[in-house]
């Protein structure tokens, strides 16, 4: 795949599948990437490993990154998508069950877009996806990386 419109970066097999089932419903399925762990979704976005040799000046338009991942945190991925220039203006929507406040102001002062809680069940999953796809896909405009 070659210009996803969402990068899904989850480490559970299940909730990966769930959300991208989800997303399908009001996306092209075969434009949803996705990544099981925070080091696979920076080898896609930053071209490197496996992916090396992607176009990264062609980005997905949303990345929805879980936040407690086991290789590499979530806040990790996060920072370092913010650090490079190529993907520091990337809309990134934090996907987590957590409710604690001190994990999401730090994924806001992560520079994190938005953070989304894991609903509890299916309907309620696929509202949410359809919500975050309709806004940062469809009417948000994309920005462009700084030269």
């Amino acid at each position: 795949m070659k210009d996803p419109a969402i990068l899904v970066v989850d480490d559970n097999p299940d909730h990966l599948e769930l959300t991208v089932m989800a997303l399908a419903e009001c996306c092209d399925p075969g434009q949803i990437a996705t990544a099981a762990d925070g080091v696979e979704a920076l080898d896609f976005l930053l071209g490197r490993g496996r992916h090396a040799g992607r176009d990264t000046s062609r980005q997905p338009r949303l990345v929805i990154l879980d936040m407690k991942l086991v290789r590499m945190h979530g806040l990790e991925v996060l920072r370092a998508i913010r650090a490079d220039r190529r993907t520091a203006v990337l809309p990134v929507v934090m996907h987590s069950s957590s409710t604690e406040k001190g994990d999401i102001a730090a994924c806001y002062a992560s520079g994190a877009n938005a953070y989304v809680g894991k609903a509890t069940d299916y309907d309620e999953l696929r509202r949410r996806m359809r919500q975050a796809h309709g806004f940062w896909v469809t009417v948000n405009e994309r920005g462009e990386p700084a030269t």
